[in-house]
């Protein structure tokens, strides 16, 4: 019986087998599913996020009660810098190198053991892999990384109350600082993820995280005052912080513009290990 035919006589309705995918076809879908089966199932993977909520929680209600402590001791210089929200989130600066090793680890794991051979033999177009590691990871690490900032934020306000000294996601500017670390982790992962896909080696992987992230904005600093107030800002990590700092210092980009501009890192790094994942052997 014709496809028309069958048509027809059920009424004009297209069986749901006629429109889904035939069997053993790839699709992004069935990708994203067995990427995900692959990501809750190692062990690595929950330690690794386990330990960047921990750090950020842990590391802002450390610095909230150390700074309520001493408040009374500060100068009036560090009193005018301080900033409540920024203070119970410091911990997103040790829950970056997590985020950003574990990016690394979602694709440079594969080529250690040898498994992105049947990965890239089973989707034989490789970028859908590629596109299911990245947007699995964003979306854990966004919602992780937002869930562990808020409740950093809640403790550390909560601390620094009793000194009067907190703040409320209500005041200006607090929420995105709260939102901020959320996004800025997310696009950590995404630059691991994509540098691990360009190196394929972990080492390498995560010493080129932690050399982008730590070691050339500290390099920056060396360099002439000239150059240094120019050159800083558009460094990715500066560039992405700046949508976590409430006060705007001199040289530093808008918080929106900053965050575009490590964005647009993380999207040039992710196209190209696409076009190397087209190009090279597995």
């Amino acid at each position: 019986m014709s496809t028309t035919t069958s048509t027809v006589m059920t009424g004009g309705a297209v069986p749901p087998s006629a429109t889904a995918a035939p069997r053993g076809q790839v699709t992004q879908l069935r990708v994203l599913r067995s990427e995900w089966i692959k990501m809750r199932s190692l062990r690595s993977t929950f330690y690794t996020l386990f330990a960047a909520v921990v750090a950020l929680i842990g590391l802002g209600a450390l610095f909230s009660t150390f700074t309520a402590g001493h408040w009374a001791h500060m100068n009036p210089h560090e009193r005018a810098d301080f900033e409540p929200g920024l203070t119970s989130l410091r911990g997103f600066f040790l829950a970056q190198l997590a985020v950003g090793v574990l990016g690394v680890l979602m694709i440079s794991g594969e080529y250690a053991t040898g498994m992105i051979r049947a990965s890239l033999t089973a989707v034989p177009g490789r970028l859908p892999v590629l596109w299911a590691k990245a947007a699995l990871y964003a979306v854990v690490t966004w919602v992780l990384m937002t869930a562990g900032a808020l409740v950093a934020f809640l403790i550390g306000q909560g601390v620094m109350s009793s000194k009067h000294i907190g703040t409320s996601l209500g005041d200006p500017g607090v929420l995105r600082q709260v939102m901020g670390v959320g996004l800025y982790l997310t696009v950590v992962g995404l630059l691991g993820v994509a540098i691990g896909a360009l190196i394929r080696n972990t080492a390498g992987g995560i010493a080129a995280v932690f050399g982008l992230l730590l070691v050339v904005p500290v390099l920056a600093e060396a360099l002439p005052a000239s150059w240094a107030n120019h050159v800083n800002q558009w460094l990715p990590s500066n560039a992405g912080q700046s949508l976590i700092s409430l006060h705007r210092e001199a040289h530093t980009l808008a918080p929106w513009t900053g965050f575009a501009v490590f964005c647009l890192y993380a999207v040039v790094a992710l196209a190209a290990a696409a076009v190397l994942l087209k190009r090279r052997d597995a």
